[in-house]
């Protein structure tokens, strides 16, 4: 079972790879990129946190807010994810606690995913080498694109290990999911 499109997003309330507080409601009137990745090492989930890195600014000048999270202790993401700086919160997730509540799934044909191998070259020549596996090996990822009301816009579960919704796709979606202003909130 997945979520879908159009119910309101599972509030949560966690910290980031450095300790301080995340609460998902605390980010309603702005449209919001919650990536679930698979392990802090994970060579693909390390493309992809470059990826997101890269487009952080041009994508938050349209008001975006990027979390994304890992099935690794904080420890192992600032060893692995933290070399990025990112400029967006970064969630350990070790126990799998947001994974279970937004149903992020896990399968051995989505991991033996004949496209992985273009993903997985991908990664390698960028530099990003395998390393210590926490959690389930057979993780898929999972985007969601959450609009200002929190209402879930777009649930992507990823068939193949390498798959996440496309940056060209987030920032169509973002242009017709601008933030609210603060006076239509009080309106």
């Amino acid at each position: 079972m997945s979520l879908r499109q159009g119910g309101i997003a599972p509030d949560f309330q966690t910290t980031d790879m450095f300790g301080d507080a995340v609460r998902l409601s605390d980010l309603r009137g702005q449209p919001l990129l919650l990536s679930f990745m698979r392990y802090a090492s994970c060579p693909m989930c390390n493309l992809r946190v470059r990826e997101l890195v890269l487009a952080h600014e041009r994508l938050s000048r349209d008001g975006l807010v990027m979390l994304v999270v890992f099935q690794s202790t904080a420890e192992s993401m600032q060893e692995y994810v933290g070399r990025h700086d990112a400029p967006f919160a970064l969630i350990p997730d070790p126990d799998m606690t947001l994974y279970r509540l937004f149903e992020v799934e896990r399968g051995w044909a989505g991991l033996l995913a004949p496209s992985n191998v273009v993903h997985a070259v991908r990664a390698f020549s960028k530099g990003f080498a395998p390393g210590r596996i926490e959690g389930p090996f057979d993780r898929l990822p999972a985007d969601f694109l959450i609009g200002a009301d929190g209402r879930i816009e777009l649930a992507y579960y990823a068939r193949a290990a390498g798959e996440h919704v496309p940056l060209d796709e987030v920032s169509s979606w973002l242009k017709r999911n601008p933030p609210i202003v603060a006076s239509e909130v009080t309106a």
